[in-house]
C-alpha cells in the first residue's frame, strides 16, 4: 500500500497544532504553539482568547509544520481536524481553515474526534518503535483537563469501535489539579506544578477521600453498557468536585488563603519559576496538602481503571490524555498493571498534551476506509466518542 501523508490541525483548547503524520505510524513534524503565557493571569483558558489566538497562529503553524515535514501542500493525501469536543469558538477556527484549505486543494477532508486522537496517540508511538501488535480488547483511559473517561476499543479491519464504560460525574481530574493549584497559589497550569511538588511532601498527611458514585447517572441513557452487562453492581464512573472541595475547606480551617495570595504575587513576579521557586514559597502544610491531594487522586484513577479491566476483561490499557504525563500516575499504573499482569502504555509526554500527529494518527484508519467529511460539517463542542 503506497504512503499516505496526512496533515492533521488540532485547535480544540489553547494549543494551535500542525502535523505531517505518514500512514499513521510516522511522524514527519509536529508543531504547538501553546497559549500558557496568554492565560495564566486568568488562571485557567478563557475561550475568547484561545479563539483569537488561534486564529493569529494558524498559518504560520501550518507553514512551519509543512517546512519541517519537508512537505508542499500538493504532497498531501488528505487534511485532518478536530472536530469536537472542545471549545467551540476554538474548534470553528481549526475547521473553517482546514475546510477552505481541503477546498482550494481539492483534498479529502476528515473530521476526527479528539478523545480518539488521544487514544492513537498511543498507537502512533507504539508502531514508531515497531510494536504492531496490540492485544485487544483494549481500555483507555483518557484522562485531561476536561475528560475522565474510560473506552473499550476495538478494532475490526481499518476500523475503530468504541464504548464508553466510565466518565466523570463533574470536574475532571485535571480540572481538578488545576482548581486545587490555584487554592494554593500555585498558578497555572497547576498540573505540572503539583507532579514537581508532591514529592517534597507527606501524601499521608492529609486524608482527603473521593467521592463514590452509588446510583445510577441520570445522564446516561445507554441501558446496555459493557459495564452494566458485565456486572450491574460496579460503577466506573468518577468524581473529583468533592476532593476539590475538600481542599478548599482545608485551606480555609488552617488559614492558609492570606500566604496563598501572597505566595501567588510572588511566583507571578517570576517569568518562569523553576523548582527551587516554587519550594522557596511552599511552607511543609503546603507540600503535604499538594502530595496527599495527588495520591488520593492518582489511587482512585488506578483502582477504577482496574477494576473496569477485570470487569471488561480487558487485555491491553492505555493511559493518555494530559494528566497521563503525571510521574505518580505512571508510575503507580505500571507497578499495580504489573502485578495483575496487564500490559499498560503511555504517550510520550509531549504526545500527552493536545497535539495535532495524534490527530492525524487517528485519521489513517479513516482514509483507508474512505470516511470523509461533509462539506458542510460543522464543531460539536460535545461530540461523543463511539
Amino acid at each position: 500500500m503506497p504512503d499516505a501523508y496526512i496533515l492533521g490541525i488540532e485547535s480544540s483548547c489553547d494549543e494551535t497544532s500542525a502535523a505531517v503524520v505518514r500512514s499513521g505510524e510516522e511522524t514527519l513534524s509536529n508543531i504547538v504553539a501553546s497559549q500558557i503565557a496568554l492565560h495564566q493571569p486568568y488562571g485557567g483558558v478563557v475561550p475568547e482568547l484561545a479563539s483569537r489566538e488561534h486564529l493569529r497562529a494558524m498559518v504560520p503553524v501550518v507553514r512551519e509544520a509543512l517546512a519541517k515535514a519537508g512537505r508542499t501542500y500538493t504532497d498531501l493525501d488528505a487534511i485532518a481536524v478536530t472536530q469536537g469536543p472542545g471549545l467551540a469558538g476554538a474548534l470553528l477556527v481549526g475547521i473553517s481553515f482546514t475546510k477552505a484549505l481541503a477546498f482550494a486543494l481539492d483534498k479529502p477532508l476528515i473530521a476526527v474526534n479528539h478523545l480518539e486522537g488521544h487514544i492513537h496517540a498511543v498507537l502512533l508511538e507504539e508502531r514508531q518503535k515497531g510494536n504492531h501488535a496490540v492485544n485487544f480488547p483494549v481500555l483507555a483511559l483518557v484522562v485531561s483537563g476536561g475528560h475522565t473517561h474510560l473506552y473499550l476499543a476495538e478494532q475490526n479491519a481499518d476500523t475503530w469501535s468504541y464504548e464508553n464504560v466510565g466518565h466523570t460525574r463533574d470536574d475532571a481530574a485535571g480540572e481538578a489539579f488545576d482548581k486545587v493549584a490555584k487554592l494554593l497559589g500555585l498558578g497555572y497550569p497547576g498540573g505540572p506544578v503539583i507532579d514537581r511538588l508532591a514529592p517534597h511532601g507527606d501524601p499521608t498527611a492529609v486524608k482527603f477521600t473521593i467521592s463514590q458514585m452509588k446510583h445510577p447517572d441520570r445522564n446516561d441513557r445507554n441501558k446496555n453498557d459493557r459495564n452494566k452487562a458485565a456486572n450491574p453492581n460496579q460503577h466506573f464512573d468518577f468524581s473529583y468536585s468533592g476532593i476539590k472541595t475538600g481542599v478548599l475547606r482545608y485551606v480555609e480551617t488552617h488559614n492558609m488563603r492570606e500566604a496563598a495570595d501572597a505566595r501567588h504575587r510572588a511566583l507571578s513576579a517570576i517569568a518562569k519559576p523553576k523548582l527551587e521557586d516554587y519550594l522557596a514559597h511552599c511552607d511543609r502544610e503546603v507540600l503535604n496538602v499538594v502530595a496527599s491531594f495527588q495520591r488520593a487522586v492518582v489511587e482512585d484513577l488506578v483502582s477504577k481503571t482496574l477494576t473496569a479491566a477485570r470487569a471488561c476483561e480487558a487485555a491491553t490499557l492505555f493511559v493518555t490524555g494530559g494528566v497521563a504525563a503525571n510521574s505518580e500516575l505512571r508510575a503507580t499504573f505500571e507497578r499495580q498493571a504489573a502485578m495483575e499482569g496487564l500490559h499498560v502504555f503511555f504517550p510520550s509526554r509531549p504526545l500527552s498534551t493536545d497535539n495535532a500527529a495524534m490527530i492525524a494518527a487517528a485519521a489513517y484508519p479513516k482514509f483507508l476506509a474512505k470516511q470523509f467529511a461533509a462539506a458542510d460539517f460543522c464543531a460539536e463542542p460535545g461530540l461523543a466518542l463511539r
